[in-house]
């Protein structure tokens, strides 16, 4: 075991054990030497400081003492010496109970307790953080910290970025334990609430569920809109946040197309759903992306209302509904469950007022309160690139209130809040906690998922940002550091398997999430998918340009061309493909990667010949004089010889004779003269058997 290894099982810092080690005799050490066999239980049961009995013969030329363990001995087992034992007859039993339980106890609990050591104080680091930062954060010098990468064998300098393991091997060296963290976590903690200022909010509701199950229409029918209408292909492919008033009440909405974006956000510790509504179709049941909604919104921990819809149809069982969902775990209240069943129609409107008292009765059972006061915090729903107003960013409001004219950061672009829009499009000028709103004046378009914080002024904006741009390049220079060698050869065989290169283009954050997610599913064995750029806006001339160069393919989800870029794209020829509905990009480029793999070869038997009898021709070589046992023998076909099972050759068959005349087939039940290509060991009895090879093209 190593010195540091050690230090960090006790709890201690590597310098402390060495200075131990020294007062114990055993001098010349570092942090990564090994500790001597003898040293290390007396180490553990002392908690890392020096013995006194331990000297260097007894920790280094001899195994340890014999005394000790004999004392304890005697300890344990009181009844050993027998002048002792006849001299204390009388009092000798009280002895043997109460002896070990005095005398064990200090010898033996240290050992338990101070093994594992006390837990080492935490430390956060973001990825690719220098010495100067570790420096900074445990009080070090810079020296120091350097000297100890030194010693573990890492030659850096101050300033140079260290990849996570490093990053955790030092901290433990220098008593800490490391927790690599994302550059928002890095920064100052959260306000405190004051309890005192919470006051009720709406509920935040997520409508999820399988594809065509009614999703959009029910929330339409709720909120006596259409946007279904609105949405090519009759499905949900953005993210959209409504709120809806209710008996004084109000209740937000988000009604999400895919699931990804909803477990990203969960993943992130953003808690922006409350209350799950789980919409299933009456006539079709519980779908695997049922399912798979149903696992999201146990993993989120909130409740689940489940929304039987489509009760109009003559065809609908809500029986059977709630049968399947009771296989899953969700049972109903009325049969003595813990989840609301509410059958609904939401093209008949039927029952939309009990679905909403339900929503409100669960958000009054949970008590949620934020607090309007302070700093604003929330998370950014969808993103897009407009082209009248720059980047647009849909956010949910979780705690405090944005003003018109605050300042916000989210990742690494900022806003001055120029104005704030609800979903119908009307100007607000506050939002409080669990409302939505877009906000338009973003230096750059953030990414769907993304914290946003409210900040004092522009000023400690730009700064923030500017070090988390940085953080993030450090970060990337970890990642993009020289390969092993071992990388190089798996390089060498990832570069034989061809790529098909795409930039993707659409016209919000959230569908680029999805649509590069679903690409990176597609087996990547054979043909190797690469994004190489992914972006909200239109497609430009530089998209084109960097398409040219790449020989990539532009994809375009619900954005066009500008007409400089479809003159350069048309002239280059540069394929670019336009979609409206999601899955036709993925059939399409799943079908463009069927093509580029490489044809399956399919072996087709066309006949078999057995030799009789050898004939020498010249100019020819050797002629094996054969009869067609089944098939057809054709020249210039592919043949394999087969001697006693084994295939003696795979050739070719070079020449094919009836008597004198060369033919192009013999049939089954003819003799004829077959010569095979560059082989003269046929022998009486050998199989000639001839086949041809196809190739077919393969499918994902």
């Amino acid at each position: 075991m190593r010195v540091h290894e050690l230090a960090k099982e006790l709890g201690v810092a590597s310098k402390e054990l060495l200075a131990s080690l020294k007062e114990m005799g055993i001098d010349g050490l570092t942090a990564s030497s090994s500790v001597p066999d003898q040293a290390v239980p007396r180490l553990r049961a002392s908690g890392g400081k020096a013995v006194p009995e331990a000297k260097i013969k007894e920790a280094v030329e001899e195994p340890l003492p014999k005394p000790r363990p004999s004392r304890r001995k005697e300890v344990l087992e009181p009844e050993t010496p027998p002048a002792a034992k006849a001299k204390t007859a009388v009092v000798a039993e009280p002895e043997p109970s109460a002896a070990p339980a005095e005398v064990a106890s200090p010898v033996e609990a240290p050992t338990a307790v101070e093994a594992a050591g006390p837990a080492l104080p935490a430390l956060k680091l973001v990825h690719g953080s220098t010495p100067q930062d570790v420096a900074d954060k445990t009080g070090r010098s810079v020296a120091e910290v350097v000297k100890t990468l030194i010693a573990l064998g890492e030659m850096v300098t101050a300033s140079q970025s260290l990849s996570d393991d490093a990053l955790r091997l030092l901290s433990a060296e220098l008593g800490f334990e490391a927790e690599i963290v994302e550059i928002e976590d890095d920064e100052e903690p959260e306000e405190e609430i004051d309890e005192s200022q919470l006051e009720p909010r709406a509920p935040v509701v997520t409508i999820m569920g399988h594809v065509d199950h009614g999703k959009t229409l029910l929330l339409d029918a709720i909120r006596q809109t259409d946007v279904v209408s609105q949405e090519f292909g009759g499905i949900t492919q953005h993210i959209g946040a409504y709120q809806v008033h209710t008996d004084g009440r109000e209740v937000t909405f988000i009604d999400t197309p895919g699931h990804e974006a909803f477990t990203a956000m969960r993943a992130r510790g953003a808690q922006v759903t409350d209350i799950v509504v789980l919409v299933v179709a009456a006539d079709d049941g519980v779908k695997p992306q049922t399912i798979e909604a149903l696992d999201h919104a146990k993993a989120a921990g909130v409740p689940i209302i489940v929304a039987v819809n489509k009760i109009d149809k003559p065809e609908a069982d809500p029986t059977r509904v709630r049968q399947q969902m009771v296989e899953l775990g969700i049972v109903p209240s009325e049969w003595g469950g813990q989840n609301e069943f509410v059958d609904v129609s939401a093209k008949a409107r039927t029952n939309l007022d009990n679905l909403l008292e339900t929503i409100l009765l669960v958000a009054d059972l949970e008590e949620l309160k934020g607090d309007p006061v302070g700093r604003a915090r929330g998370v950014v729903l969808e993103a897009h690139l407009d082209k009248g107003r720059g980047p647009v960013a849909s956010v949910l409001v979780q705690r405090g209130t944005l003003d018109v004219g605050d300042t916000l950061v989210s990742g690494t672009s900022w806003a001055k809040i120029r104005a704030m829009l609800d979903e119908n499009g009307q100007q607000v000028k506050q939002a409080g906690p669990s409302k939505p709103v877009q906000i338009l004046g973003w230096s750059a378009t953030p990414n769907a998922g993304d914290d946003i914080r409210e900040v004092a002024d522009e000023r400690e904006a730009r700064h923030m940002v500017q070090e988390r741009e940085a953080k993030v390049r450090a970060a990337e220079m970890v990642t993009g550091r020289p390969p092993t060698l071992q990388e190089l050869m798996a390089q060498a065989q990832r570069d034989e398997v061809p790529e098909l290169n795409l930039i993707v283009k659409a016209d919000v954050q959230g569908s680029i999430g999805a649509l590069v997610d679903a690409l990176a599913k597609l087996p990547q064995d054979e043909v190797r998918v690469n994004v190489i750029r992914s972006a909200a806006g239109a497609i430009t001339e530089s998209d084109i340009n960097l398409a040219l160069t790449s020989r990539a393919i532009v994809v375009g989800f619900n954005v066009r061309p500008d007409v400089q870029a479809r003159e350069l794209a048309e002239k280059e020829g540069v394929d670019v493909r336009l979609y409206r509905v999601i899955y036709d990009a993925i059939d399409d480029i799943r079908n463009a990667v069927g093509g580029m793999l490489k044809p399956e070869q399919r072996e087709t038997q066309l006949g078999r010949a057995e030799v009789r009898a050898l004939f020498r021709v010249p100019r020819v070589g050797l002629v094996a004089g054969s009869y067609v046992l089944q098939g057809t023998i054709t020249r210039n076909a592919r043949a394999r010889v087969i001697r006693d099972g084994v295939v003696a050759y795979d050739g070719r068959i070079g020449s094919l004779r009836r008597f004198k005349d060369d033919v192009r087939e013999v049939s089954e039940g003819f003799e004829c003269g077959i010569g095979i290509e560059n082989f003269n060991d046929v022998k009486e009895g050998d199989i000639i058997e001839a086949y041809e090879v196809h190739e077919v093209a393969r499918e994902l």
